[in-house]
């Protein structure tokens, strides 16, 4: 810049200056733009309660119930109806669409008089692919079909296939936008094929490939699909499996609106093992996202007991954020809308961080109670605060024993005694 123009916007740099000295006597001078405003931390708030709502169509009183009881839903296709239903009777709740992304299907109801139903469980209707694109079928190394072990009618199909993936996204896309559904639940997107299959794709030489050209060809698809869905103003969470298996893809997959964890508070080694959420980086990506409270998570316990109900809920409460929602699942199919009495415990609102002590239990407190979870193999001791009594479900075995609050005091603190992936939940009595 020349020397002139630099003396010249010194000097208009000094009147300015002082300008605003005179005027900030009178009425103040702004010379910059409006300091940002920090917006507040999210509040982190008990679990919310959930409904996957993808076994039988909902009855009247259960969508009474559920525009009442739960903050998201989530519904079959063809459950337009019971949706805007829904809709009217609550605003604000969140409603999401069922759709497989690793198959289609042909059983009743996917596949009618020779033709696909109109609204379908899947991206791609399998008389269409059977019609159009019989490549997008998936295939073993002896060039057969692969049906899903447990699943009838339910075919993989090359999930890293992009003209797949394009006509899956563009199709669900539109109908989510067209029919006015919040945003898409999608199902499997899986780490390994093994769960549905003991077969090899074609092109792969074992298990391993087949499972890393799986994984591969999702981590693009939801790509895809995410941009899309966000375009359109739309949420995207996918049901991801064994995040604790990949460091990061709970953490990936979960950026356009949140993520499922459909087995959270598993058990391992058949039951008599610790919490697997708990292992590997999957617990500690589930709290960097509930602490952000930028989008959903939603969690589901598989819950056949009482011990596996407390363990589930107060896991979901470590991870206490405005879009952490929990549900038990107390069926295989999920014909029946969840309820737990622990979702009415009342635990308020988280007032520090779940906090790992030394024997490996974790606990947190909140306005009007606490938890405790011991995701160990072993049986462990806590101590609660004073003044609190178990909430819901029975709690874990009776006071072991009395010990002093402190070295000054002979007030007596109850200690508890948590079996190996056992929980409890305190409240303020009332």
């Amino acid at each position: 810049m020349p020397k002139a123009a630099l003396t010249s916007a010194r000097t208009f740099a000094i009147r300015l200056t002082a300008g605003c000295v005179v005027l900030a006597l009178v009425a103040g001078c702004v010379a910059s733009s409006a300091v940002q405003v920090p917006a507040p931390p999210p509040r982190p708030l008990a679990p919310c309660a959930w409904w996957y709502g993808i076994g039988q169509p909902p009855t009247t009183h259960e969508l009474k119930v559920a525009a009442q009881r739960y903050a998201v839903v989530v519904l079959n296709a063809d459950q337009t109806s019971a949706m805007r239903t829904l809709r009217e009777l609550n605003p604000r709740l969140k409603i999401l669409v069922y759709k497989d992304l690793s198959s289609t299907r042909n059983y009743p109801g996917a596949v009618d008089g020779g033709e696909d139903a109109k609204f379908l469980p899947s991206g791609i209707g399998y008389v269409a692919a059977q019609r159009g694109h019989p490549e997008w079928f998936a295939t073993d190394v002896q060039g057969r079909r692969i049906e899903w072990k447990g699943y009838p009618k339910h075919w993989q199909m090359t999930v890293w296939d992009k003209t797949y993936q394009q006509a899956w996204t563009s199709a669900v896309v539109a109908e989510v936008t067209r029919e006015g559904w919040d945003g898409i639940l999608a199902d499997n997107d899986f780490n390994s094929l093994s769960h549905y299959s003991a077969a090899v794709l074609a092109g792969t030489a074992s298990e391993a490939e087949t499972d890393r050209k799986l994984r591969d060809g999702l981590d693009a698809f939801l790509s895809l699909i995410g941009e899309a869905a966000q375009k359109a103003g739309k949420l995207f969470v996918p049901n991801v499996s064994e995040t604790h298996l990949q460091p990061g893809r709970w953490t990936a997959h979960s950026r356009f609106g949140g993520a499922m964890e459909e087995n959270f508070g598993f058990r391992e080694n058949g039951g008599t093992g610790g919490l697997l959420t708990f292992r590997g980086n999957e617990f500690q990506e589930l709290r960097a996202q509930a602490a952000l409270g930028e989008s959903m998570l939603l969690l589901v316990t598989r819950t056949r007991s009482a011990q596996e109900d407390r363990a589930g809920y107060a896991s979901a409460a470590l991870l206490a954020g405005p879009r952490t929602c929990w549900t038990p699942a107390t069926t295989d199919d999920y014909r029946d809308p969840e309820w737990s009495a622990l979702q009415g415990s009342d635990l308020g609102e988280a007032v520090d961080a779940a906090g790992r002590q030394p024997n490996g239990v974790w606990t947190r407190t909140f306005t009007r109670g606490w938890v405790a979870v011991n995701p160990t193999s072993a049986t462990q001791t806590v101590t609660p605060p004073a003044g609190l009594v178990a909430a819901g479900s029975p709690a874990p075995r009776p006071p072991k024993s009395s010990v002093p609050a402190s070295p000054s005091s002979s007030t007596p603190v109850t200690s508890i005694e948590l079996a190996a992936a056992d929980a409890v939940v305190m409240v303020k009595p009332e």
